[in-house]
């Protein structure tokens, strides 16, 4: 019998992957053993299994899709078999779209995984909120109407189109993901700006394209009216046919924004796949908490020469590969414990703090950030957290990282000084309450014997706190309680 492939769930916090290649194409014979495709989160990549012994009846995703995890992005049955049996269909269906065939299929294996759901609640089974993977799909959000699926819902949003006015050509005249699209292909051809500007809703279209090649540009658009009953920016197919309604003319001055300039070349690129989730999250971080950054420094003298001495030790230490951002890692993760309330995450207005340091290092990869996490790390020693921080490095740069590990920092560490950044603002990795930016090694000027002048080496340090939580005067206190612990590594290291 066919048998649904759903987008496997990989870690508590993921809520979607994106396919990167399918390596399985339609009417290929796998094994359920087999990767048949190769997804990525915002953490990491691994490989999707067939799950089970047959063929690829049919690709339900395209790649470079985000698709929501727990739901169907392949079937896999006997040779022959419909596809869209696997799906409760009948038969007459089969000339429908896959698009039709899912979204009609949708109520039923979402009542199905709602009502596995509730079994397991009833027999207390599903305590970590786990689900059965052949019956599981996405929950429909709160407000959801009966007439527009899900996913014509997230393409109306993403295009901003009035998705109320369109005639759905889905099951039971329901909209579904091809009516939107084909109403917004329906529109004039924009420019980035001009589609941007009128998709936060800022402006309209006042007539016909008078930008480079026809099409609506900034100068083409005007503020939208200041009144309750102006009508909105979303694009609406059934306003199209009148002229006046398209336009919507504002009472207002017409825009004087000047048309972008057309001279010399350019590159537009939409934000997609783990840059779009990343992005995301940055500006979540800063929407979502009160961050407030603290500069200070400490002598780097002692960690310079220490360091020195390891590279030139005898291998048999293992001490020859420790760098700078390992001493640094160590010293934080031995002072931490002092201050639970920095080592702490704030969730749905509950201040969690740690009694462990599990010590959070951002790693610049090719797929973009990725924040691994050293478990512990305050009860390892140097030569340990030197090499777990190595190993975790590695596989995120690799795309080999376990998703377990990019989940579960209490405190966060960047380090920009090995590029030179002489001092920067990091961004907490929320729901962390805060982390510290490691900036360069620098000579500065500081007070010798009899009042004299001499230069010292120093190393920045900056470090960001969410001012919900951590107050000023204990934020400059671990400030301070770092820069002493890097100012004396050797003497933390025999303690």
């Amino acid at each position: 019998m066919a048998r649904i492939l759903i987008m496997p769930r990989q870690g508590n916090t993921v809520e979607s992957c994106i396919i990167t290649r399918w390596l399985a194409g339609e009417g290929d014979r796998v094994s359920a053993d087999d990767p048949v495709c190769e997804v990525e989160t915002d953490k990491a990549s691994f490989d999707v299994a067939a799950g089970s012994d047959g063929i690829v009846l049919k690709i339900l995703r395209a790649e470079g899709e985000d698709v929501p995890v727990l739901e169907p992005i392949a079937v896999i049955g006997a040779l022959g078999e419909n596809w869209k049996d696997a799906f409760g269909t009948s038969p007459a269906a089969s000339a429908r779209s896959a698009e039709d065939v899912i979204e009609a299929a949708q109520a039923a294996v979402k009542a199905a995984h709602e009502a596995a759901r509730d079994a397991q609640v009833r027999d207390g089974s599903a305590r970590d909120g786990s689900v059965p993977a052949e019956t599981a799909v996405s929950r429909a959000g709160p407000g959801e109407e009966a007439g527009l699926s899900p996913r014509a819902r997230a393409r109306a949003a993403a295009e901003n189109v009035d998705a109320s006015s369109l005639r759905g050509t889905g099951p039971g005249g329901r909209v579904i993901e091809r009516d939107v699209i084909e109403a917004a292909a329906s529109r004039p051809p924009m420019t980035a700006a001009a589609r941007a500007a009128i998709a936060s809703e800022d402006a309209i279209a006042k007539g016909a394209g008078t930008a480079l090649g026809g099409r609506v540009g900034m100068a083409d658009l005007s503020a939208p009216g200041q009144s309750a009953a102006a009508p909105s920016a979303v694009y609406s197919p059934s306003a199209a046919a009148v002229p006046s309604a398209v336009r919507r003319t504002s009472a207002a001055a017409p825009s004087t924004a000047p048309a972008p300039s057309t001279a010399g070349g350019f590159t537009e690129t939409p934000l997609a796949g783990v840059r779009k989730i990343i992005s995301e999250r940055m500006l979540s971080s800063l929407a979502g908490t009160a961050q407030l950054t603290f500069n200070g420094s400490a002598p780097a003298d002692r960690i310079l020469d220490l360091r020195s001495r390891f590279k030139s030790s005898e291998a048999a230490l293992g001490l020859s590969d420790v760098t700078i951002g390992d001493l640094v890692l160590f010293a934080v993760s031995h002072v931490l414990p002092r201050f639970p309330g920095a080592n702490a995450t704030l969730e749905g207005g509950i201040l969690r703090s740690y009694e462990r340091v599990h010590l959070a290092l951002a790693v610049d990869t090719p797929r973009g950030l990725m924040v691994p996490v050293i478990r512990d790390a305050d009860l390892l020693g140097l030569r340990e957290i030197s090499g777990e921080a190595k190993r975790l490095a590695a596989a995120c740069r690799s795309g080999s990282i376990d998703p377990a590990e990019l989940s579960g920092g209490t405190f966060t560490v960047s380090n920009l000084g090995a590029l030179g950044v002489e001092s920067f603002t990091p961004v907490l990795n929320a729901p962390q309450v805060a982390i510290l930016g490691v900036d360069a090694i620098l000579p500065r000027a500081a007070a010798g014997p009899g009042g004299s002048v001499i230069l010292e080496q120093r190393m920045g340090l900056s470090l960001t706190v969410d001012h919900q939580i951590v107050d000023g005067a204990p934020a400059a206190l671990l400030l301070k309680a770092i820069a002493d612990a890097i100012a004396d590594i050797d003497l933390l290291l025999m303690a």
